[in-house]
């Protein structure tokens, strides 16, 4: 396995991602948003999924920023460490480009194979988020997960 991240060409479709964690119901337009981006995910060449950033504010001063990320894998990438490496390479790149000191992800509390997926990429869950996601089918508690720059080794986090 050789996991990479790479930008989507302007022509070259989305990767059906979909899931069962994913049924938002109808989404109205939305306007863009700054600090906001997304890569594709390849295994050996192979455009396996996507990852994706936004920037989260816990303050008005440039300091308190911070990004939450997601994923989306195609369904025969799932369950091999793909999304592992990519949240954790993602970080890792998020960390190298910018001066966040945090990267965040949630996830339903039912998703345990996400769960597992931050833990071993080097998250570390700080908390349920009671009913912060609605869906098609109704509110959703989610588990919030953090890294921090401090938690990557100095030779990577810089």
């Amino acid at each position: 396995m050789s996991v990479s991240l790479r930008a989507l060409g302007p022509d070259e479709p989305r990767p059906d991602t979909s899931s069962e964690w994913d049924d938002w119901g109808p989404l109205p337009d939305q306007p863009a948003v700054p600090d906001v981006g997304r890569l594709l995910v390849e295994d050996d060449g192979v455009v396996v999924g996507e990852v994706t950033w936004h920037a989260v504010w816990y303050g008005p001063s440039p300091g308190s920023r911070a990004f939450n990320i997601g994923i989306g894998l195609m369904a025969a990438a799932r369950g091999r460490g793909i999304g592992t490496h990519a949240q954790r390479l993602l970080a890792e790149h998020l960390f190298a480009t910018t001066d966040v000191h945090r990267v965040e992800a949630s996830t339903d509390v039912a998703n345990t194979a996400e769960r597992r997926s931050l833990e071993k990429a080097g998250f570390r869950a700080e908390g349920v988020l009671r009913g912060a996601q609605a869906r098609a089918d109704g509110r959703h508690d989610l588990v919030s997960y953090a890294l921090l720059r401090g938690d990557l080794p100095t030779s990577r986090a810089t």
